[in-house]
């Protein structure tokens, strides 16, 4: 199972939204920075094929701005 950690950047004045729809995600768990406007994200997918299908999802969040992968292990 591919556990993966990231940092979110969301488009400008859009952090809430971001954060809201980030936590209805399966798999995703979201912590907010507090002195940065970036959302800490924690996914964890139980496949290959399922991590392909959430990757899909969070690149059609039109709040996001960008992810930078910050670690990733194969279950």
């Amino acid at each position: 199972m591919p556990i993966q950690s990231y940092l979110v950047y969301p488009r400008k004045d859009k952090k809430q939204k971001l954060l809201s729809h980030l936590r209805k995600l399966s798999g995703c768990e979201t912590m907010e920075s507090t002195n940065e406007e970036i959302i800490i994200l924690l996914t964890d997918t139980s496949s290959d094929f399922e991590e392909g299908q959430l990757q899909e999802n969070l690149k059609a969040i039109p709040h996001l701005e960008g992810m930078a992968l910050v670690y990733a292990q194969e279950g």
